[in-house]
């Protein structure tokens, strides 16, 4: 693919379960709960070698996400629109980035997102469940 900045240098990496690509940047989660990131770091997309028990990730247009094993989430890059404010965030199984926006599936079923609603007119999500 387009190895433009360095986002297809994943030669050496190792115990990856799971890839995500940004529009810039490719993000990795390692066996370990650790991520490792390649490519455009501009808004510090790549900033992630302190994150620790990591179970998910997502990549986004310049930004990076992580899902911790206590539910709790981890964002950096771009944080024009908010895309990054999760600090709050509790109780959280799944997690998604988009184009300006993050969004977090909780454990009761309820959606929360960090989006301007007057850019996205999230609806009230409710009563979703992750299938596995």
């Amino acid at each position: 693919g387009n190895n433009e900045l360095g986002r297809c240098d994943v030669q050496d990496w190792k115990d990856i379960t799971q890839v995500f690509a940004g529009s810039s940047h490719t993000v990795g989660l390692k066996k370990d709960g650790t991520v490792v990131a390649v490519g455009d770091n501009e808004y510090g997309q790549c900033d992630v070698e302190d994150w620790t028990d990591i179970v998910a990730v997502s990549a986004g247009r310049y930004r990076t996400v992580g899902l911790k094993s206590d539910g709790t989430v981890v964002a950096t890059g771009s944080n024009h629109m908010g895309q990054c404010d999760v600090a709050q965030w509790r109780d959280i199984i799944a997690i998604a980035a988009g184009d300006g926006i993050t969004i977090g599936l909780k454990e009761d079923g309820t959606v929360v997102t960090t989006c301007v609603d007057w850019y996205y007119n999230t609806p009230a999500w409710t009563d979703i469940r992750e299938e596995h």
